[in-house]
């Protein structure tokens, strides 16, 4: 597959999750997609993605994903990401703080032959997001 289809795949997965419109990520998300660094209890596909980002938007409605830096092959994208917004909803068991966020993370994606996502390998900065919340009680 080459690098636009590759690299447009991975938009649309973005608009999905900004957007909140999760049922997008079954045409970009290949049935038994492996995420290799999953959300607790996240399953594999379209299914284990929409599951975790419904999780991760409910607990921040006004979820934004900015991608910093991209690099691309002809089947894998690497990239760094600024994920940002506002804690209004439950979080892995917290009420929510109102408090802002703004944490980093990389991503590598594998895609098939159609330009659908295959693998995931990724890591986020979750304990950066959880001191700015006051969730890990070293504040």
């Amino acid at each position: 597959m080459s690098r636009q289809t590759n690299i447009a795949a991975q938009t649309a997965f973005a608009e999905a999750v900004i957007s909140g419109d999760l049922d997008a990520l079954d045409r970009v998300v290949a049935p038994g997609s492996v995420d290799h660094d999953p959300a607790p209890g996240q399953g594999p596909g379209p299914a284990g993605y929409k599951a975790m980002f419904g999780e991760l938007r409910a607990a921040f409605p006004d979820l934004n994903v900015a991608v910093e830096h991209l690099v691309a092959t002809d089947d894998e994208l690497a990239f760094a990401y600024t994920i940002s917004g506002t804690h209004l909803g439950p979080l892995m068991g917290h009420p929510p703080t109102g408090r802002k966020v703004s944490y980093r993370g990389m991503q590598i994606s594998r895609f098939d032959s159609d330009g659908r996502l295959v693998e995931r390998w990724g890591s986020s900065d979750e304990l950066g997001m959880l001191r700015q919340l006051g969730l890990t009680g070293d504040e």
